[in-house]
Formats: structure tokens, C-alpha cells, sequence
């Protein structure tokens, strides 16, 4: 028997996870009776597509064994089993990149941190959240050798030689007081039916039946084996012979935890090509959304035999929040990852299913708008990275994403700003570029205040990004009012006399700024404040070369934008007469660098512009 310690963040999980979801201990067994089907799950996809598994005995089930009076149960399965080197790497390591987040995700609510467990693969642990020792016997398939792990959870664990009669694995646990009342048949039978009754083996429960005996007055014990789950594949029945508790419960299967889905799609296609999905969407964001390394929430069946849970090809990233299952009658059971890339039928299974997801958001925010409200609030950012990605179902998109606007409160959609158009409005206006309290306020929002026209107030990140490449909604045009061109909206034959009055100044200012602006010329969208920043069509805005250099583009070219200015301001009215070239030098830059402050931009030389402020109060005061 030899003696090992357990990697240090394995210590800090096991402390955290005891002691962190100590109100929920029951999802012990709903992880490690997921662990089992997996392991089965695996055993049966390779005896049916590898030839070196295909001859080995496979009678696929579950076996729960409870010991009352000792306070112990075994869970066992005939899957894939773990050999010595497996044992170590999968029960003393961290084995997974994203488990280690899994230790800076703990919250301290323990219902929210139960459901992390299973999204980070660190469920095997919770089984030391009730029990004081536990043992792990495994074989692997194809091998002869039995090995067994044992722990208490604190000082490490032990690896020996071991018998068992067949592949697989054998979990016992020896319950300390807290996990006593799981010593307890009908209690074990409640949290199978719970989580784990529609997991596709069989589940039988082996224990002491207590019975009445007429004849001797008295209670005998029987040793009974029950089945104590459906194990069917759920989604393969019609829908009119499933209720809403039966989605609720598969759906807690896969995700692995207490929360009820928002909404499900169930879908059975039949003809030339025939498969059924089950689609779940989870009433909140799963955690690791906006990760690099996200993990797939939709498994691959073909024939009611799992293939794999973690492949990004069965959905577009877009829809990474969704979690569910696709079965299909066509792929063949050996289908690789390679293969399911190119693969023609799955690719035709992806873009039916992503328009079949689409059409039923689309459903449910015409007809039930608090619902629709609340799947928004979760996944509107996504629904908007599905615009810059997918094009071709860019209309359908366009009709579920909810924007901010200068008049609607809350979110409101684009149907609805739409409808909301003046006559003779050009356009769908819109403005990127910061937060939404530095958006409002923008200078570059006067002239549609005045004028009483709605505007879209685009403050996530990737909405630049997004809206840039979007030139139309419903054959309306959608502009940014950040451009030099959208300004041309709201020329008329006053504007041009104007700006022949204040062109000398233009130029005067244009030569002071020099090559810091592209242009110098005449706004007519500003009302209140004396001059504002705005870049060409086909430059990038400030808040777009911030995230450019963020993502790694240092070697971006020097921003030149074009300065607007107001020719009714006060301020611009008093220098087209002013003699002082130092005072119009000064109110130039000044000018200019309150545009760039108000755009969200730093200044390049801060301390020049506070110079320069100075030197106007002091001739102002």
C-alpha cells in the first residue's frame, strides 16, 4: 500500500466544499451516481466503435448498497472503470484547467454553490461532505488488475492492490454523523427519483426490507434489490406523454443542481433525416459563459448512445448557454470530432436546431414579454455576439435583442423604436463609445433632443464592434451618430450660411491643431456645447482603439479624428472676432481636448490642457 498527499488545491477544494455546502450534502449522491453513467456511458460507446472493447461483456446499471446498521453504501457500476495511474491523476489532482476557478467561484451560498460542482467535474469530492472514509474500488475495462483508493478527505489517500470480479467502479462510503441519515432506504430512493431518475441505466437499490409478521408478531428484515429510477431516454418519447415535472427533472440531471430551466424546446424530425432535440434554456447565466475554455452544455447521442458532451461544433458559440440533447438516427457511432466538423448531416442538424432555438425566443417574446424580459436580462449579449457571427440568421437576431434608447425606459426592441419613427427621419440613430451615463450626456445627442428623434444608447463593449457592421433593420438604415456623415442628416440652407461665416475660424483652428484632427468643419448636430469629436466611416472610434490595444494591437496608427464645431455657440461667436491669435490658439486646444474628454479619451498632455484653462480664467475672472 503505498502512501500519497494530495495536490494542494485538492486540500483547499475538499475544505471548501464540506464546509461551503454543508445545507445540501445530499447531491453526494446525485454526482456520484452521474459519475456512474458516464463511466457507462463511455464503456458503451467504445464496445459498439472499437474493436478491441467490442467482445468484452456489457450488461450497463447502477447498484446502490446500503448497510444500515454499519452506516455505509456502496455505488458501483459496470463502465469503463480506473486503473492505478487513473485513480491518481482523477481522484488526487486537479485534472481539469477550469476546476481551479472552480476555488475563486465559491460563494458561500450554499443552493448557488451546490450547482457549481458539477459544472467544474469536482463532483466526486462532495462525498466527503458525509462520509468520514471513503473507498474507491475500480478495474478497468480490458485490464485484470483491481485497484483501490482510500481517503479520508484530510491526510491524503492510499493506493492498494485489489479483486473485482468485473470492469468497473465501486465507491463506499463510511458515513460519518452528518451523512447518517443518508443510511436510510426510503431517503436514498427520494434523492434518486430527485436527480437522477431519468438517467439513461437502470439504478437498483439493495437493502433491508422490514415486514410484518402476522403469524410471529413480530417485524423480519428481507435483503431486497428494487429498481428505483425510469432510465429511459426521455426525450425520445412523444411530447403529449411527458409533463412539465419531467423536463424539470432531466433538466436538473444535466445541469446539476436545484434550478428550474426558463424554458425548454423539444423537437422530433422525422423524413430524410431523423433525429430529436431537447433543448433547455437555464433561467440564469452559467458561470463560465465568458470563459476561453467553456465547456459544451449539449450532448451528442446517436441512437440513444452517447457520443460526447463537450463538442462546440453541435451549436454556435452564441448559444453556449444552452444545455440539452441531440439525439440522431443518422450519424454513425464512431463519429470523431474530426468527423463532426465536416459531417453533412450534423451540419444540417445545427442549422435547423439554431433556427428552431431562434423562432421559439422569437415566440416567446411576442407572448409572454415578462419571461422574454427575464431570458434577456441573462442572455442579450450573447444574442448580440450571434450578429456578428451569424449572418445568416442575422434578421431573426435583429428581432430578439433588446437596446437602451434616449426615450424608452428599461430595454425596448427594435420593432418598437421602429414603430416610434418620425415622419421624414432618415434613419435609426445610434451612439457607442462608453458607459451609459457618459452616452446620454453626449454632446453628439443635441440636435436629436431638439428635434425630439429617439435614440439607441449602445453601452456593452461589443456593441461597436456589433452595430459597425449592421447596415440596416427592416430596410431602415441604422446610423451612428458618432460619424462625420450622419451630421449631413440635418443640413439645410441656414446650416450653409452659417458655416461660410465661421470658415476662416475653421481654418484658423484647423492650423493650430495640425495633424492632431483630420478635419476642422461646422457642425449641425450640436445645440448646446461649442464643439464635439467624431471619426470617418471606416476608422475606428476612440472606445474601438482602446479595445484594439487591449487585445493586444499596440501598433495602432495615431487617432485622427474630425473636430466639430458649433457656429451658434457663444463661445465660437466671440473668436471670429477676436484679435488675440494666443487666446484663439489657447480656445482651440481647449476645444478640442473637452470634445476628446467627453468622448471617454484620455488627454495626451493633461497638465498643456490644464495650462491652458488657466490661462482663460485668469483673463475671465
Amino acid at each position: 500500500m503505498s502512501k500519497r498527499e494530495f495536490q494542494t488545491e485538492v486540500s483547499q477544494l475538499l475544505q471548501l466544499i464540506v464546509h461551503s455546502l454543508y445545507s445540501h450534502p445530499e447531491i453526494f449522491l446525485r454526482e456520484l451516481v452521474s459519475n456512474a453513467s458516464d463511466a457507462l456511458d463511455k464503456l458503451r460507446h467504445l464496445t459498439l466503435t472499437d474493436d478491441a472493447y467490442k467482445s468484452l461483456p456489457f450488461e450497463p446499471r447502477i447498484d446502490l448498497d446500503l448497510d444500515e446498521e454499519k452506516k455505509t453504501l456502496s455505488i458501483s457500476d459496470t463502465g469503463i472503470g480506473m486503473n492505478e495511474e487513473d485513480l491518481i491523476s482523477h481522484l488526487g489532482t486537479i485534472a481539469r484547467s477550469g476546476t481551479k476557478n472552480f476555488l475563486t467561484q465559491l460563494s458561500g451560498d450554499a443552493r448557488r454553490d451546490s450547482n457549481l460542482i458539477g459544472q467544474f467535474g469536482v463532483g466526486f469530492y462532495s462525498a466527503f461532505m458525509v462520509a468520514d472514509k471513503v473507498e474507491v474500488t475500480s478495474r478497468k475495462a480490458g485490464e485484470e488488475k483491481a485497484w483501490r483508493w482510500i481517503s479520508d478527505g484530510k491526510s491524503g489517500f492510499e493506493i492498494e492492490p485489489a479483486e473485482r470480479a468485473v470492469a468497473g467502479t465501486t465507491v463506499l462510503l463510511h458515513f460519518n454523523d452528518e451523512g447518517a441519515q443518508y443510511a436510510n432506504s426510503w431517503r436514498l430512493q427520494e434523492i434518486v427519483k430527485k436527480y437522477s431518475n431519468h438517467i439513461a441505466f437502470p439504478i437498483f437499490l439493495t437493502y433491508d426490507k422490514s415486514e410484518w409478521n402476522e403469524e410471529e408478531k413480530k417485524s423480519t428484515k428481507t435483503r431486497v434489490t428494487e429498481q428505483v429510477n425510469v432510465a429511459s431516454a426521455m426525450w425520445r418519447r412523444s411530447k403529449s406523454e411527458l409533463k412539465d415535472e419531467d423536463y424539470k427533472e432531466l433538466f436538473k440531471s444535466l445541469a446539476g443542481g436545484w434550478e428550474e430551466p426558463l424554458f425548454w424546446f423539444h423537437t422530433k424530425a422525422e423524413g430524410s433525416l431523423e433525429y430529436t432535440t431537447l433543448f433547455y434554456v437555464p433561467a440564469k447565466a452559467p458561470l463560465d459563459l465568458y470563459r476561453a475554455d467553456y465547456k459544451s452544455g449539449v450532448k451528442l447521442y446517436v441512437k440513444r448512445v452517447f457520443i460526447m458532451d463537450d463538442s462546440k461544433d453541435l451549436l454556435p458559440e452564441y448559444l453556449r448557454f444552452v444545455r440539452g440533447i441531440i439525439d440522431s438516427e443518422d450519424l454513425p457511432l464512431n463519429v470523431s470530432r474530426e468527423i463532426l466538423q465536416q459531417n453533412r448531416v450534423l451540419s444540417n442538424i445545427r442549422t435547423a436546431s439554431v433556427k428552431k432555438i431562434l423562432s421559439e425566443l422569437k415566440n416567446i417574446a411576442e407572448n409572454d414579454k415578462e419571461k422574454y424580459a427575464t431570458f434577456i436580462a441573462e442572455y442579450n449579449r450573447l444574442l448580440k455576439e450571434g450578429l456578428y457571427s451569424d449572418f445568416a440568421n442575422r434578421e431573426t437576431l435583429l428581432e430578439l435583442i433588446r437596446v437602451k434608447t434616449t426615450k424608452a425606459d428599461g430595454l425596448t426592441s427594435l420593432a418598437d423604436v421602429k414603430s416610434r419613427m418620425q415622419d421624414g427621419q432618415k434613419a435609426i440613430y445610434y451612439i457607442t463609445g462608453g458607459t451609459e451615463a457618459l452616452l446620454r450626456t453626449s454632446p453628439l445627442l443635441e440636435i436629436y433632443r431638439k428635434k425630439g428623434i429617439e435614440v439607441l444608447v449602445l453601452d456593452d463593449e461589443i456593441d461597436e464592434i456589433v452595430f459597425s457592421g449592421i447596415e440596416k433593420y427592416d430596410d431602415i438604415e441604422l446610423k451612428s451618430v458618432n460619424r462625420t456623415a450622419t451630421s449631413d442628416d440635418f443640413k439645410d440652407e441656414a446650416q450653409a450660411d452659417k458655416t461660410e461665416e465661421v470658415k476662416p475660424l475653421l481654418e484658423k483652428i484647423k492650423a493650430i491643431l495640425g495633424d492632431r484632427v483630420k478635419d476642422v468643419r461646422a457642425s449641425a448636430r450640436l445645440a448646446d456645447s461649442p464643439s464635439c469629436i467624431v471619426t470617418d466611416e471606416d476608422e475606428p472610434s476612440a472606445r474601438m482603439r482602446q479595445m484594439m490595444k487591449a487585445m493586444g494591437q499596440q501598433n495602432l496608427p495615431e487617432l485622427k479624428p474630425t473636430l466639430e464645431i458649433n457656429p451658434e455657440h457663444a463661445i465660437v461667436q466671440k473668436l471670429l472676432n477676436h484679435a488675440d491669435d494666443k487666446v484663439t490658439e489657447d480656445a482651440a486646444w481647449l476645444l478640442f481636448d473637452q470634445a476628446l474628454l467627453l468622448e471617454g479619451t484620455q488627454l495626451q498632455d493633461p497638465a498643456a490642457f490644464v495650462q491652458r484653462l488657466n490661462r482663460v480664467l485668469q483673463q475671465s475672472v
